[in-house]
Parts: C-alpha cells; structure tokens; sequence
C-alpha cells in the first residue's frame, strides 16, 4: 500500500510500539495518523512528541477502552465493574448475539467508522488485557462465597465479565465488522507470545508457581487471537492481515533516574527500623513500617507496558538465553514495512496460511467421483436426499429444500427468473401436499413448511 495521503489509525498509540510506529509513518507521508490510547495524558503527550516529525500529516488522538461500549470506555474498570447498570450493559453486549446495537455502542466500531483508516495498527497488548483480569482468582472467589452461601447476582456478573474467551471472541467480531464496514485495505497487529519469547521454563512470573496460570493464559489468549486472524485473513471483504509477534522484550523508552513508578504511580519510600516478632508481623493490623513522605527513587529503564527495570533486572532479563530483547524501532520497521507490501519474513498469519494442509488436487479428483457415486446411489433406490441439517445453520437446510422444490418446478433458472414468485408459492404448496415423501423428509430434520397465506404450517 501507498502510505502517502492515507489515513492510518494506530490503536495503542501512546505506547513503546505504537509511538515508534507513528514514528516511522510519518516519514511516509500519510495524510492522517490517528492515535488511540487508553489515557488522555499519555496519547497527548506523544502526539506533542510527534509534532517536530508530523510534516503536512494531521494528527488526531482519541482515548477510551476499546474493549468496552463507547459509553463506558472513559470510565477507570474498576468503577464500570462496581456499578450495576455498567455490568448489565457490558454483560448484554458480552453475551448476545452481535446486533447493530451492539456493534454501534462499541467505542472500537465508532473509532473504526469515524475515521474509516485504510491502514490500522493495532499494538495494544490484546492477551495482557484479557488474561490478567484473572479469571481463575475470580472463578476461586466465587467458590469461596458459594461455599458460605453467599453468591448473590452481582458476584456471578463480575465473574462472567473477567472471562477471557468470551471478551477476545466478541472484541474480534467487532473488529472484523468494523474493518469491513470502514473498507480498511489493511490491519497489521502487534503480538505477543506472553512469555518473551521463552517456554515453560520462564522464571518471571506472578507467583510461586512457575510458570503461573495467569502467564500461561496470557499466552493461550495470544495463540487464540493468532487463529483468529488466519480466519480473518480468509475472509472475503476484510483487509489484509498480518501479525507481527515479537519473541523477546521490547526496550526501551527512557533510561533516567527519578521517582519509579508502579502501575502508574509513585511506590512510596518506607522504612522499618526495628525488627517485629515473625509471629504477628503478617497480622492485618500490623504496620511496623514507616511511610518516609516521598516517593523510592533510583535508575531504571523503561521498558513499556512491563514497567520500569533497575539495571541489574534489565541485565538479567536480556541475558542470553532469557528474554533477551528487541527495540520498539526494529518492531515499528516490521510494521511498516508489511503495510507498503513489502514482506518482511515475520509474518504469523502468513506462516501460519503457509503451513497448514488445506485443499489437494487429490481430493478435489475424489470430491468429483464421490458426487458421482452419491448420484447414482439416489437414482438406484428412486430416492432425492437433499439436507439433513447436520451442516447447519437451519438457514442453509431450508435454503436447500427451497432450491430442490424451484428444480422440481422449473426446467432452469432462467425459468425460474422469469417466474411470479406467488405463482411459485400456490404451485411449491401443492407440490408439498401431494408428495407426502418430499414432506417428510423435510418436517424430519426439523424444517417446518409455511403456507403461502401466512396462516398454516407444516411441522
């Protein structure tokens, strides 16, 4: 794709990958970068820090939680899931089928259609989001309160929405629909193997077990997402899909010294003088600490979305054989380059389209003589089998007994064209009511028969 004068949104703008992308598109000329970002503050600031290389490209910032309806994606998670109308409404657009009502309250579809990019890219951490809302520490709660008998309606709603598969499921539906609707040309993700590119034997992790549970869902989310943008690849109408999945640590921001922040704030400086007895220094009411007034300042390395590193954990977690680590600008290269059609080798969706076993000459030689075969079976016991709703939907049974009754009933399709579709009808009910076989075996698998009228029905 010719990136001069076009539109490319970046989802996930105000972090490590996403402002190296901007970056890097800039130099190509767009005509607008639109950066999306969880925070007003972050992606402001990194649309002020673009500014010196932005050229004639317009840049706009949006910010909100494109995981949540638009009403909601401004709103911290925490308050959205402590109020009870908030949860009703994420559970009826979680759980239902994709409506127009729900595709349209979704803050992702309303950016999508907004703008209508020709290019996104998408580096938000799509796995962190899901898989470390900890699904399973909730499905445990819940336990915990069933066991004393106190479940109430509310608990079972927060458990439901911190589901993992359910949110990625419904998220990549709206993104396809979205894309489709927008006539994006092309969507490239930044992925995420969720363990830096290491295996089982990863020692970084959220608990004494190695590797723990969350990580491990974090990678599971990864593969699934993986999966389903093969399927979006193959989608007639959709963009152009790539994934780019970095296997190692992505560094680095900013290497300073200053107050380290954790999740975004300030970790206080304290200080406990005298040792307390071990016996009650884990008591809820014990604090034998002192809270010094100002905030624990040291050297780091920001590393993006994984915090803030002393020197001796980033020496440890890009050692040879560990993480190890790629640059923000090597990632944002990929990206770029993949969107100017230009492959780079790095390509999941592609490799993943490249080795999987799809159609064989042989079998399509097979599928000719297995028709065949089917064919004359029907004609040697005097028998038409048409659909047996195994396939599915209902739809595609139905649609297939509609079109053997039009064969019954018209020599060719130009015929059938040519017909009065209230002519059809009289003459398809007739054919029904005098064929009791015909009518069986569609009643059989389950597809009831309307009479033209609109009054009666066959079931």
């Amino acid at each position: 794709m010719e990136l001069r004068d076009r539109t490319v949104m970046i989802l996930g703008g105000s972090g490590l990958v996403g402002h190296a992308v901007a970056r890097r598109l800039l130099g190509a000329a767009p005509r607008r970068v639109v950066l999306v970002a969880l925070f007003e503050d972050e992606v402001r600031a990194t649309a002020r820090a673009l500014e010196p290389y932005r050229g004639r490209t317009t840049i706009e910032v949006e910010w909100g939680n494109v995981f949540l309806p638009a009403s909601l994606a401004q709103l911290e998670r925490g308050s959205v899931m402590a109020n009870p109308e908030h949860r009703r409404l994420m559970l009826q657009d979680l759980l239902s089928e994709l409506t127009d009502d729900v595709f349209h309250r979704s803050f992702l579809s309303r950016l999508l259609l907004k703008y209508k990019p020709d290019a996104v890219v998408d580096s938000i951490n799509t796995a962190t989001a899901f898989a470390y809302q900890d699904g399973l520490r909730s499905a445990q709660d819940l336990l915990a309160l069933a066991r004393r008998g106190e479940v109430d309606e509310a608990a079972v709603e927060r458990h439901v929405l911190q589901l993992t598969l359910p949110q990625l499921i419904r998220h990549v539906q709206i993104l396809v629909e979205s894309l489709k609707r927008a006539e994006t040309k092309a969507y490239v993700k930044i992925g995420t193997s969720g363990t830096g590119g290491m295996g089982f034997n990863i020692p970084y992790t959220h608990s004494e077990e190695r590797p723990s549970r969350p990580l491990i869902t974090k990678s599971a989310v990864a593969g699934a997402q993986s999966l389903l943008l093969f399927l979006l690849g193959r989608t007639p109408g959709a963009p152009a899909t790539v994934e780019i999945k970095p296997t190692a640590t992505i560094a680095w921001r900013e290497i300073g010294f200053g107050p380290i922040r954790r999740k975004g704030k300030p970790i206080p400086l304290v200080d406990c003088p005298t040792p307390v007895a071990l016996a009650r220094a884990f008591d809820p009411d014990a604090a034998p600490w002192c809270d010094l007034g100002k905030p624990l300042e040291g050297v780091f390395i920001d590393v993006g979305e994984n915090g803030l590193f002393a020197p001796d954990e980033f020496e440890t977690v890009t050692a040879l054989g560990q993480m190890e680590f790629i640059t923000p600008e090597e990632v944002a290269d990929y990206a770029v380059m993949e969107l100017e059609g230009r492959p780079t080798g790095r390509d999941v969706v592609a490799a993943l389209d490249a080795a999987t076993a799809g159609p064989t000459y042989r079998a399509g030689m097979l599928r000719a003589s297995a028709l065949e075969r089917l064919r004359a079976l029907e004609h040697q016991t005097k028998s038409r089998s048409v659909a047996y709703e195994m396939l599915g939907p209902p739809r595609l049974t139905k649609l297939l007994w509609e079109s053997h009754l039009c064969a019954l009933l018209r020599p060719s399709v130009r015929a059938l064209a040519q017909s009065r579709a209230t002519d059809l009808a009289v003459e398809a009910q007739t054919r029904v009511e005098r064929d009791a076989t015909l009518r069986s075996h569609i009643l059989s698998v389950g597809i009831p028969i309307l009479t033209p009228d609109g009054e009666r029905l066959y079931r």
